[in-house]
């Protein structure tokens, strides 16, 4: 399972030490995968996040948070966006992220759908700054996602309504969240900031990347199951991987996907098809991000931040 920290634990009335579900990996990271899809992270738009395509993404869970990316044509629309959520539900799939949208209420009507017809699980992130434009709808699991702050964290109490919180964090910063009591039960999900090269790494990669899964043996634990969807209609095995298109649902919908090579070559990319990871004793038990790799490598199978060659 994945490490849990202060499981909203009780520290005097009406306040909690911080329920940090994930630390530098997504929260569905713990989950066994049997190799059926499982998770649509849905792209809304080009973004607003505070880290784009162009400068770099150092983020360890930005899969699911909101960036900055370069459209290469015009997004889809709201009707093909529904089409394609329709058939991801018909598909059998559980969980729906909705990121990088451009508006709030562009983002509330596509959730509000998603909740509607079914979706067992609709998680919407909302940057902090744009909480007082959200309303609650029921279904959906709306996530704040912010720069850690102590005041930041401790306003989340004025959210109740809110699932869970994913937090940006420098290294240095993990001991005071930890720590951290505020009057707010949701989720934590904390996404440290990684520098562009190991030759900056001042945190302990190892503890970071720990993972129990069980089935690591067979499955990438982060992109089994998982499709990604920009918002001009290219669909990838995750939202940061972008120069591995495997469809343009322009062309052809989610079914035919889900047939490619391509993309079940991504959901079973475990340590054993990595050739520097094949024959580490502790390949199981490491999670990490092929996307920041690629990202500092230029090579899916890049080893920049592995901290056994450090």
């Amino acid at each position: 399972m994945e490490r849990v920290v202060y499981k909203g634990s009780t520290i005097g009335a009406g306040a909690f030490r911080v329920n940090v579900l994930s630390i530098s990996k997504p929260p569905w990271s713990h989950k066994a995968h049997s190799g059926k899809l499982e998770r649509l992270i849905l792209q809304l738009g080009a973004g607003r996040g505070r880290f784009s395509e162009v400068e770099g993404i150092p983020r360890s869970i930005g899969c699911i948070g909101n960036n900055r990316f370069l459209l290469r044509r015009e997004p889809l629309s709201p009707e093909r966006v529904k089409e394609l959520i329709k058939e991801f539900h018909s598909l059998g799939g559980k969980e729906l992220w909705l990121t990088n949208y451009d508006s709030v209420e562009y983002l509330l009507s596509v959730a509000s759908y998603s909740a509607e017809i079914g979706v067992p699980e609709v998680y919407a992130v909302v940057m902090f700054e744009d909480l007082d434009k959200v309303s609650p709808v029921e279904g959906v699991r709306f996530i704040a996602e912010f720069d850690y702050s102590k005041e930041r964290m401790e306003a989340l109490s004025a959210y109740p309504w809110l699932h869970g919180a994913l937090v940006m964090v420098m290294p240095e910063e993990l001991d005071e969240l930890h720590t951290l009591t505020v009057n707010f039960t949701g989720e934590i999900y904390v996404d440290v900031l990684y520098p562009g090269s190991a030759r900056r790494l001042d945190f302990n990669v190892i503890d970071l990347r720990r993972v129990l899964n069980p089935t690591n043996e067979k499955y990438h634990d982060c992109l089994a199951g998982t499709i990604a969807v920009t918002a001009d209609g290219y669909l990838l095995p995750c939202p940061l991987l972008r120069n591995y298109v495997v469809v343009d649902l322009r062309e052809s919908g989610l079914k035919e996907a889900l047939r490619k090579k391509k993309l079940r070559r991504f959901w079973k990319m475990t340590k054993d098809t990595i050739p520097a990871c094949s024959k580490c004793p502790f390949r199981y038990l490491c999670h990490d991000c092929r996307a920041l790799e690629y990202q500092a490598t230029g090579e899916i199978e890049g080893m920049e931040f592995c901290p056994m060659l450090l």
